[in-house]
């Protein structure tokens, strides 16, 4: 039997590349060849449409796809939900705590702080965009 292989995982932005440039410096991604930024005061055609990111290793991308009418989860509020997030590790509270000033320092926002978890410390953000994501202690 045969299945689908997942290549990416797409975050819908309104703005795409800055949402790409977000994660690649919050992840270390690099660009798809041809998906870089552009000199300065060149028109961005790749970044009003589609990027992607891809990590040293070969495995799931992510992408990004404009669209301008997207409207920001509210979560933990459920007015609007999440409805999809990533899921990060770090191998230690130290290195938790490190990774939370990066994230803010690049412009997440922090929705949840479970952080002095004994059993499973985390703290949950969001983009840029509004998409969640997690970055917790895992072994």
């Amino acid at each position: 039997m045969s299945f689908p292989r997942l290549q990416s995982i797409v975050l819908d932005a309104p703005d795409a590349r800055e949402l790409a440039e977000f994660y690649r410096h919050l992840l270390g991604l690099r660009y798809r060849p041809g998906d870089e930024p552009p000199a300065p005061g060149q028109d961005d055609v790749n970044g009003r449409d589609w990027l992607v990111l891809e990590g040293a290793d070969g495995g799931v991308r992510l992408a990004f796809q404009q669209e301008p009418k997207l409207k920001p989860t509210t979560w933990p509020d459920q007015e609007i939900p999440q409805q999809i997030h990533l899921d990060t590790t770090v191998p230690s509270v130290e290195e938790l705590n490190r990774q939370h000033e990066r994230a803010l320092s690049l412009g997440a926002t922090l929705r949840f702080d479970r952080s002095d978890d004994p059993e499973e410390p985390l703290r949950v953000y969001a983009d840029p965009a509004g998409h969640t994501f997690c970055v917790f202690v895992a072994s």
